[in-house]
């Protein structure tokens, strides 16, 4: 490119939509082994902000407000989408912009839901097997058990929710991760894209809202930790496995995974993707 063509602005609403098309095109086709491969890691990027949004609130509720605690919680978890994005992986929740190109005719209805289908199930295989290692490492002992013990308030948390109150929590976490990507079509620049990620992600999180993918990792290390932590565990942190009681395998999937992720689909797909795919790709068919 000739330097006089170089441009460093930020791409239009109307550039984004292209682009974002585009791109829902490309997922789509996307052949089987790639994409559950990318969708593994993106697990594995999720769960990454996720242990490290642990270690960093772990305890502090004692000492900081509760605002500032989830502030500084919401900024490390962002790590995991700008893995995502920036390394390149195919994550659930924001697959679900690919509705834009479903909406223009560009993707068939069943490809995108075997992106869906196949992302979801990825992304929940690369979160178990990264809880898994965690556990193994024990890092949840680090702190005197502080960190273990936020896991496990956060897991009985999630998995204690009613299912409405679960669909309503996915739906304002899922239309905030899906305007940090949709942000990110804008960017020249990996700078860019790392700047357009930090204030929605970090304030989905810090608004206590749900995300499928993260789950996938908070509730099976909580329930890791609560039936595999040895006894030395429990005596540090001063509680024993009963006072987790929600924490369950139902509850996690009927509490929690299942009407999140509806949520999160009506938050990303309905509330962001199909109304900029009104506003900037509809018009160009009438």
């Amino acid at each position: 490119m000739a330097a006089s063509e170089f441009n460093i602005d930020a791409l239009l609403p109307a550039e984004m939509a292209a682009k974002a098309e585009a791109t829902g095109i490309r997922k789509a086709a996307m052949p089987f082994t790639i994409m559950f491969a990318l969708s593994m890691l993106a697990g594995a990027f999720i769960s990454a902000g996720a242990f490290f949004s642990t270690t960093v609130v772990a305890g502090a509720a004692d000492m900081l407000p509760y605002g500032i605690t989830r502030l500084v919680g919401g900024f490390a978890f962002c790590l995991g989408l700008i893995m995502v994005v920036v390394a390149g992986a195919e994550l659930f929740t924001g697959n679900n912009l690919i509705i834009m190109a479903w909406a223009d005719r560009k993707v068939t209805t069943l490809n995108l839901f075997r992106n869906w289908g196949i992302v979801w199930v990825g992304n929940f295989v690369g979160a178990l097997m990264t809880a898994g290692l965690m556990f193994i490492s024990r890092q949840y002992t680090f702190g005197g058990g502080s960190i273990g013990a936020a896991a496990l308030s956060a897991a009985n948390t999630k998995t204690g929710l009613d299912f409405w109150q679960a669909i309503a929590l996915g739906i304002l976490c899922n239309a905030l991760v899906c305007i940090a990507v949709w942000l990110c079509y804008s960017a020249r620049s990996t700078t860019d894209k790392i700047l357009s990620i930090i204030f929605p992600i970090t304030a989905f999180v810090a608004a206590g809202f749900e995300h499928s993918v993260a789950n996938m990792y908070y509730i099976p290390m909580g329930l890791l930790i609560k039936n595999f932590a040895p006894d030395s565990f429990w005596a540090a942190i001063k509680h024993v496995p009963a006072d987790y009681a929600n924490l369950n395998v139902l509850n996690m999937f009927v509490n929690n995974l299942i009407p999140v992720t509806i949520g999160n689909i009506v938050g990303g797909a309905v509330m962001v993707g199909l109304v900029y795919w009104f506003a900037y790709l509809r018009p160009k068919r009438f």
